[in-house]
């Protein structure tokens, strides 16, 4: 059996029509609806990469080290085996189309965590800081298989395209495949054909048309993809799974009270980023091939967690570790309709954007259709979908439950939390080595893309790195990224405007007149060559972990951290 995973970027529970959205047209997504096993009380991280570290790994994002979207911490530990991984060694050919977000560097790309074929953008999004220079969702460059690759049309039409020819290749080969295809879409900027917007854009009662011209463009995507496979004849050896990664971002909006005030939000209380409900619960179908389970909606507790169990048990293939997941297969579920253990089971999901996690921040803790909010709010679904009663003063017995239940989560997702996930420099795998501000460790912001970085923002972090080799290596600090402009202190053009959004402004010019380079505990003062477009110097790397820094002080007596560094073993001693 064959597996297609689509997982789309910002989509809500509520962004589908199949879901009672009286606007979005969504024909595809809602015959994947009534074709599949569905689970309607599913529940994800609140924000990107922190869904997907769990989702390819079986555990909670904070155990995995992935609890935010950028500086240093959007990164899978590398001790954490992949539903990648598995699937590859149970036989399968395995591709990634789209958006990784869990590392642009080893060990963390997808071409380190088990993925055959890779055709990504950098980065979170298309834009950010680690992503080709100057992609803005039309006509962009990506990288395919580790290498930058220019291609013609829309992002989300891309990714599936690609995706298409891979699975026709499979197909000639009779390889079983795992086609993993994650769209950034429909994630801010809202860049899109007008086509898409038109049916729209007079509609007063939707907050914003470029965030439904996007899932409509998802939605023909999709319709693409089954064709496809219908011609291949392997629609009926295929499970497609469609999910979404949190709640959504643009499909409503809300007040102070985080209470939907503009748009559909399948009548919850939250979107994106919050711990109410509407930041978490997302759809999760499972169309399975002819002969399989019959459509059903399921209302167990379920979670991201538990699709590596899953899919890993509706092939067949044991899973091995030396660590316990925080998901459980559902195919008892499935194949029975019903699953004992899922009664009384408590998940957690927080929302944590730090560089440390903290204890009780933006918390859920949930049993059955029992939300527990922030260890202070307490609501029963049943009764009061949209969270607005709050019951933790006649329930005292169950909420002490769930919060003592919070405290054994806590203890067991911060036991590592201090770990560092250190890109690794010095590898055969990746030598040089490109590291980008995205990845700074630090508390007072970072330029996590492109726009940030022409416009020279004013900040500065450390790389946690871990030295492969002992030797002499080639450190290159820039103001662009390599090849971007010829000296450090020059500027870069603007471009043009695309559907839906402005073109990147000129880059502001940096003037360095002296920097400074701290790499574990040397700290060295380097030469500052005029008109040279990187600041380099050769110094000498003991094997093992380190953190890297970097000053740049201009002409003004500003000073920023270098946005990009090259480390480039030369020699090994």
């Amino acid at each position: 059996m064959n597996i297609v995973l689509i997982m789309t970027d910002d989509q809500g529970y509520g962004d589908i029509a199949a879901h009672g959205n009286p606007w979005l047209n969504t024909p595809e997504m809602d015959a994947l609806h009534d074709e599949s096993v569905r689970f309607t009380n599913f529940h994800v991280a609140t924000t990107c990469a922190p869904t997907r570290a769990g989702l390819m790994s079986g555990v909670n994002c904070n155990r995995a080290g992935a609890w935010h979207t950028i500086g240093g911490r959007s990164l899978l530990a590398s001790r954490f085996t992949t539903l990648a991984s598995e699937l590859q060694s149970a036989g399968y050919a395995t591709g990634i189309f789209g958006k990784w977000h869990l590392g642009d560097n080893y060990p963390f790309r997808p071409q380190d965590r088990g993925f055959d074929e890779v055709l990504i953008h950098g980065g979170g999004g298309v834009g950010q800081t680690p992503d080709a220079w100057g992609n803005d969702y039309f006509d962009d460059t990506y990288f395919h298989n580790g290498v930058p690759k220019k291609y013609e049309g829309y992002c989300t039409d891309v990714w599936f395209e690609e995706a298409g020819d891979f699975m026709k290749e499979k197909v000639e080969k009779g390889e079983p495949f795992f086609t993993y295809i994650v769209t950034n879409t429909p994630h801010g900027p809202y860049h899109i054909a007008d086509k898409y917007v038109d049916p729209y854009r007079d509609n007063t009662e939707i907050p914003n048309p470029r965030f439904c011209g996007m899932i409509a463009n998802v939605d023909d995507n999709i319709g693409r993809l089954r064709a496809q496979l219908r011609d291949l004849d392997i629609e009926d050896n295929t499970l497609i799974v469609f999910m979404t990664d949190n709640g959504t971002s643009s499909g409503a909006n809300l007040g102070k009270d985080r209470h939907v005030t503009k748009g559909y939000n399948a009548g919850m209380r939250g979107r994106k980023v919050d711990e109410y409900e509407g930041g978490h619960r997302v759809p999760l179908f499972l169309r399975f091939p002819k002969g399989g389970p019959s459509p059903v909606a399921h209302d167990e507790l379920t979670t991201y967690t538990d699709i590596l169990p899953t899919l890993l048990d509706i092939v067949g293939h044991p899973l091995e570790v030396d660590y316990p997941l925080d998901g459980q297969s559902l195919l008892p579920l499935i194949q029975n309709g019903e699953q004992p253990e899922l009664n009384d089971r408590i998940v957690v999901v927080d929302t944590q954007r730090e560089e440390l996690l903290e204890k009780g921040k933006r918390s859920c803790v949930m049993m059955q259709d029992w939300r527990l909010i922030n260890g202070k709010e307490l609501y029963k679904l049943k009764d009061d979908p949209g969270q607005r009663e709050n019951l933790i003063s006649t329930q005292p017995e169950l909420a002490g439950k769930l919060n003592e239940a919070y405290e054994d989560w806590w203890r067991q997702v911060a036991i590592d939390s201090a770990m560092m996930s250190r890109i690794i420099v010095g590898h055969p795998a990746e030598n040089p080595a490109l590291i980008t501000a995205h990845d700074w460790h630090t508390e007072t912001g970072s330029p996590w893309n492109q726009n940030l970085v022409r416009a020279g923002q004013v900040h500065n972090g450390y790389w946690a790195i871990d030295v492969a080799e002992a030797g002499e290596y080639l450190i290159n600090l820039y103001r662009w990224p390599p090849g971007v402009a010829r000296q450090f202190a020059a500027t870069v053009p603007s471009m043009p405007a695309v559907p839906g959004g402005d073109g990147y402004k000129e880059g502001v010019t940096i003037n360095p007149q002296n920097a400074v380079l701290k790499v574990g505990e040397k700290v060295l003062k380097l030469e500052v060559a005029p008109g040279a477009e990187a600041i380099s110097k050769v110094v000498y790397l003991l094997k093992g972990p380190q953190d890297l820094q970097t000053w740049i002080t201009d002409e003004q007596g500003v000073t920023r951290g270098a946005y990009y560094v090259s480390l480039e073993l030369l020699n090994s001693k």
